[in-house]
């Protein structure tokens, strides 16, 4: 909006008709559909040669470089106007609705164009004058501490965020307060900073429980909430404890969708904030829930919420272009790529892959942040397909672009993997020192239990290949116990069928079918293509061992079906034009723009907070 109502309310004087009938116009203009840029300018422009008094050139300079910056491409002229905006407000007393709003948009302008730092100090001045403006200083701390964030400066980001809590208990919001705290232990988890974590999610939860308020407010403070809890017992791999919490949040999320928005602003100042759109939490909730369902081996729930939150997200996108949601949209497509890769609908997943490039296409941020885990997509796809070399190559490209643990871990377990398989001896140094490197038995590097569960896994498919195997069982009764413990699904379906294996080498049958029954039980249920693929061609040598030649017969069929699925998809997916991204190294995907993908970092899509 163009401000009319606070012109009109601020103005020492009546304000001239010229005036009046010139900004209404403008308005006229910028409301019209489509709106009318270039003639709402001129109706602005035609002010200034009037020498207005100092209020009203202010007023217009911010309100010219508002509608340049939000509907043009014209940056010089947009920064050139809300510095004048700046420069003038600052000499005129009680003018802050202008003044802070002129450094606001000011500081963002100069991020677009990577001036990084011309808005710090920007941004810290207007800090610094505008502690007596509950409402602008917590919005101007929210937006400092966002711009270190997307710098990765996490330390500065929680400083600010901590400063802001502070500020919000003395003035009295413990509403924003919340909102600050919560933010700090968004940033914190991402740092993996538990210990500090832990007791400030723990007050968290009584202010959101003690504040007595508008209830959208309250379910979303509540949501913000859960929404940490849940992705903190996700990325510790905990994926049965995290069940109850869960539960909440979709409630929670239920709640909010039935609550009306009334349009009676806080009496606080400080209050008028929120923390993202009730729609936006919705597709939030949804990708958490794909996350677990994801980690927990229940693809077909993934596929099913996946399926809901992109039919959400595609309406949201056609009104609303907040970058967010493309984050959301991606995080989304690379968990629904590894659940395809699983079920065996490699081309599918390939399409997506593609996709996925397309969307960090348009963004520097999203192509920067989801480089190593778009390479770790193509290392996975490429071990699907067999194309061992090329995996080694993504896993080795991913390796270099990550600084995540808990993502570098995954790597170097797929990675090992692939050593393995190949059985090359010149690749035996670099596996050793992988294996070492991932020591579940010995200062693992992240906190994880489902990761640390997988790399015992590793080591006994190891320890299989190189036959020694009650050092293989013994890695893998340990896989199982941790897999039990969180219901990790395809984890547990994976070590029973190795097991059954190493007991089918070892002559002993019975135990062999023990491990195997299950195994193809649980890989249906998932389901796990390769591990069907895998249990059915064990039951149908069993069989035959014990002169079950019906049972040999009928799991021989199973075998031969779910052979010629995977051969179909193997053979569409290669023939898809997309299949040459596996050949494609980090620097020509930044060359021609293709971004490169599995633990979701949410760094670029932590929006710390918006205004009401």
């Amino acid at each position: 909006r163009l401000h009319l109502p606070c012109a009109l309310a601020r103005a020492a004087a009546p304000a001239p008709s010229w005036y009046l009938a010139l900004l209404g116009l403008a308005e006229h203009f910028r409301t019209s559909s489509p709106p009318k840029v270039r003639l709402c300018v001129h109706c602005l422009q035609a002010v200034l040669p009037r020498k207005p008094p100092a209020r009203m050139e202010a007023r217009t300079h911010l309100q010219l470089g508002s509608v340049l910056y939000h509907h043009t491409r014209n940056g010089d002229q947009a920064r050139g106007h809300l510095e004048k905006a700046w420069l003038i407000s600052q000499q005129i007393p009680q003018f802050e609705d202008v003044k802070f709003e002129a450094a606001s948009l000011l500081s963002e302008l100069y991020c677009q164009e990577n001036s990084v730092d011309a808005a710090k100090p920007l941004l810290r001045k207007a800090i610094q004058i505008s502690q007596q403006t509950p409402y602008w200083h917590c919005r101007l701390l929210f937006q400092l501490a966002q711009l270190h964030t997307l710098e990765k400066d996490l330390v500065s980001a929680c400083d600010l965020l901590g400063v802001g809590a502070e500020y919000a208990r003395v003035v009295g919001s413990e509403y924003t307060r919340a909102l600050f705290l919560l933010s700090k232990g968004m940033l914190l988890l991402m740092e993996r900073k538990l210990q500090e974590v832990h007791p400030l999610l723990t007050l968290c939860g009584q202010i959101v429980e003690n504040w007595q308020g508008n209830p959208i407010q309250k379910e979303s403070l509540r949501v913000f909430f859960l929404v940490l809890q849940v992705t903190h017992y996700l990325d510790a791999g905990q994926v049965k404890s995290v069940k109850p919490c869960l539960k909440q949040l979709q409630q929670c999320i239920q709640t909010i969708s039935t609550l009306h928005d009334d349009e009676i602003l806080p009496s606080n100042p400080a209050d008028l904030f929120h923390w993202l759109p009730k729609e936006h939490m919705c597709v939030l909730v949804y990708l958490v829930t794909v996350m677990h369902s994801m980690q927990a081996g229940y693809l077909e729930k993934a596929q099913k919420y996946t399926d809901k939150a992109l039919m959400q997200l595609e309406k949201l996108k056609m009104l609303d272009c907040s970058p967010i949601l493309s984050s959301f949209q991606v995080i989304l497509l690379e968990h629904i790529i590894m659940c395809r890769l699983v079920t065996g609908h490699k081309a599918t997943a390939l399409q997506e892959i593609s996709q996925v490039c397309q969307l960090c296409q348009q963004s520097p941020r999203l192509f920067s942040n989801h480089a190593a885990q778009l390479h770790t997509l193509l290392g996975l796809y490429c071990i699907s397909v067999n194309c061992m070399d090329n995996a080694e190559a993504q896993f080795t490209t991913a390796l270099r672009l990550t600084t995540h643990q808990e993502l570098w871990a995954f790597i170097v377990t797929n990675l090992a993997s692939v050593y393995i398989r190949e059985g090359n001896r010149h690749q035996e140094v670099c596996l050793y020192s992988l294996l070492e490197r991932i020591n579940p038995d010995h200062n693992f590097p992240v906190s994880s239990h489902c990761l640390r569960a997988a790399a015992f896994y590793i080591r006994g498919l190891f320890s299989f290949f190189q036959g020694r195997y009650n050092e293989a069982k013994r890695f893998l009764r340990e896989t199982l116990k941790m897999s039990n413990a969180e219901d990790l699904n395809r984890l547990t379906a994976c070590s029973l069928v190795l097991l059954g294996h190493i007991f089918y080498v070892l002559g002993n049958h019975r135990e062999s079918n023990n491990m195997v029954v299950p195994a193809m039980q649980l890989a249906s249920k998932i389901p796990d293509m390769s591990v069907q693929l895998w249990s059915s061609a064990l039951l149908r040598d069993l069989n035959k061992a014990c002169g079950n030649a019906m049972d040999a017969h009928e799991a021989a069929q199973m075998h031969q079906n779910f052979s010629q699925q995977l051969l179909q998809d193997h053979i569409e997916a290669c023939s898809l034009p997309e299949h040459n991204l596996i050949t494609v190294s980090s620097l020509h995907l930044s060359q021609c723009g293709m971004p490169t993908a599995i633990v979701t970092d949410f760094s670029d899509s932590a929006v710390l907070m918006t205004s009401v």
